[in-house]
């Protein structure tokens, strides 16, 4: 009994360390450190819960998704890649996977998730980098809020949108495309919205990062946005539209390198970072849509939202619909 009940103490010693067995606890702990390379912002409370909780030291290095796979296939065919775990867009791992950089690892973290985000062995989804339509509430009043995303094109918001720039941001160009493939009922439906939304003239900005300051200001009330910035740019006056048709987004993913120098720990980071605890930590401090059963950001309304995960689009298809959107939004 006494033995059962050290290990039982030990086990939550690694608290939310779902399913790791004490071999793979120890293993790890005599690697000393997990390196985490990632696109994601803000998850440094993880990191210091992960080393508190397991003993293991989190290190993070956050890489922008424009550089991910061309530092991680530099560092890896040159054998200086140090990471020991990789998170990105779905579309990053994908490339990744398909350069031989991931190696084999089912987390028991992840047996209650949904079926669809276990892509194969190499790469777990755990979350929807979700876009939405943001606003200022106290410049734009309840009657005019969008119900529709045909809304954005209407001549009363020229000039006062703000979004990502669609020539050249690949995660803005994939959320106009999938709004073809999951919202509009045709394609000429879906080209109409798009002369109308380029005709209303918005501001681009580089990323969806620089998205909420011009709208929390109120240079332009309204956006192409995240509803995480809600929860991180709080108290500013944000609040997300509740469109009728379906908010999208793009997978985010996590991996373990195939040759990452802690192995042991790079599977208890994995292990750890789809832990409810981390989940929820994602979800309710950093405004994440994470895909942990029941887990939700604290934002009004958003468990009742219809989130769906569109494709990736290869990058030749990227660069034809950014040459085309630059065209129809008369980028300069």
């Amino acid at each position: 009994m006494k033995t059962l009940l050290i290990a039982f103490v030990i086990s939550f010693t690694a608290a939310t360390v779902h399913a790791a067995d004490q071999d793979l606890l120890k293993r790890a702990r005599s690697e000393g450190k997990a390196s985490f390379y990632a696109n994601i912002t803000a998850v440094e409370p993880i990191m210091k819960a992960f080393s508190s909780d397991t003993g293991v030291k989190g290190e993070y290095t956050r890489i922008s998704t424009t550089k991910f796979v061309a530092t991680a296939i530099t560092e890896f065919e040159a054998g200086k890649f140090m990471a020991d775990v990789v998170q990105g867009p779905l579309p990053v791992l994908e490339l990744l996977k398909d350069k031989g950089i991931l190696a084999a690892y089912r987390s028991p973290a992840a047996k209650g998730y949904p079926e669809w985000t276990r892509k194969d062995d190499r790469i777990q989804l755990f979350g929807i980098e979700y876009i939405a339509v943001i606003y200022n509430k106290e410049h734009v009043k309840g009657a005019d809020v969008p119900k529709r995303y045909e809304d954005l094109a209407d001549p009363k918001w020229r000039d006062k949108i703000v979004m990502p720039n669609p020539s050249n941001h690949a995660t803005t160009i994939g959320w106009l495309v999938g709004l073809r493939d999951h919202v509009f009922k045709s394609e000429a439906e879906w080209r109409k919205f798009l002369a109308g939304l380029a005709a209303n003239r918005p501001m681009f900005v580089a990323s969806l990062g620089p998205t909420p300051a011009p709208i929390e200001s109120g240079e332009k009330p309204i956006g192409i946005s995240m509803p995480k910035y809600i929860v991180t740019k709080a108290p500013a006056p944000l609040d997300w539209a509740r469109i009728s048709q379906p908010m999208l987004g793009t997978p985010r993913a996590i991996g373990v390198a195939l040759k990452a120098p802690h192995p042991n720990a790079a599977r208890l980071f994995v292990d750890y970072w789809l832990s409810k605890k981390s989940m929820e930590m994602l979800a309710k401090d950093v405004g994440e849509y994470v895909l942990a059963p029941g887990v939700y950001p604290p934002i009004d309304g958003i468990s009742k939202a219809k989130v769906i995960s569109i494709r990736e689009l290869p990058d030749a298809e990227i660069q034809k619909w950014g040459a085309e959107f630059k065209k129809i939004f008369a980028v300069k």
